[in-house]
């Protein structure tokens, strides 16, 4: 018979709290919804951003044009895993997507991690490749950072990227077995693209 009470109460107790879970906290319920059938977009914010991948895009698919006149970006070795491409950690002090967060007026105790901040593409962007346990050929001894051609100039990926593409050259990775290997991680792609794109705007 206690078996029978304790189990009733619990379902009792069950019934109680889940006939107000699509009601939310106090908190839930005081958020401002705004009207319409489209998001509207927060400039000021630096957790959503609205993806630039559309931006530009066709019904008819671009013309695949060879690589001429190309600088190495990226020579890595095996095994680069998602990780090491789009790391979900923390963003580190002195990296891209920290200054990027530091001219949005964010101190470093609120940059947080990079899983928390991948609905804006322009602190992924910057934090592609940005894993400081990547090694990358082209600047070794030097974390994840790359060596900018002919200058010699060795700067963090990001940065380097963002030179090439001012001086309109094109970009390639020469990479290992076994690259991209590990977690199922959207970024890892996304990333990437937005590196060596024209189209995204990433300020």
């Amino acid at each position: 018979m206690k078996i029978i009470d304790e189990t009733t109460k619990r379902c009792c107790l069950f019934v109680q709290v889940y006939a107000k879970i699509k009601c939310g906290s106090s908190s839930w319920q005081s958020l401002k919804v705004p009207e319409g059938k489209l998001y509207s977009w927060d400039a000021d914010s630096t957790y959503i951003k609205k993806p630039p991948f559309f931006d530009g895009m066709t019904k008819e698919l671009p013309k695949i044009e060879s690589v001429k006149g190309a600088r190495c970006l990226l020579l890595l070795g095996d095994s680069v895993t998602t990780d090491h491409i789009s790391p979900a950690g923390s963003i580190a002090r002195n990296s891209p997507a920290a200054r990027y967060l530091a001219s949005r007026g964010l101190t470093p105790r609120e940059f947080n991690s990079y899983g928390s901040r991948r609905g804006n593409d322009a602190v992924m962007a910057r934090g592609t490749f940005a894993n400081i346990r990547l090694v990358n050929k082209m600047a070794p001894g030097t974390g994840p950072r790359t060596k900018h051609v002919p200058s010699g100039d060795v700067m963090d990926v990001f940065d380097a990227a963002e030179r090439y593409a001012a001086e309109k050259v094109p970009l390639i990775a020469i990479v290992g077995k076994d690259y991209g290997s590990g977690s199922s991680r959207d970024w890892a792609a996304k990333g990437p693209y937005l590196l060596v794109s024209d189209a995204p705007d990433t300020s």
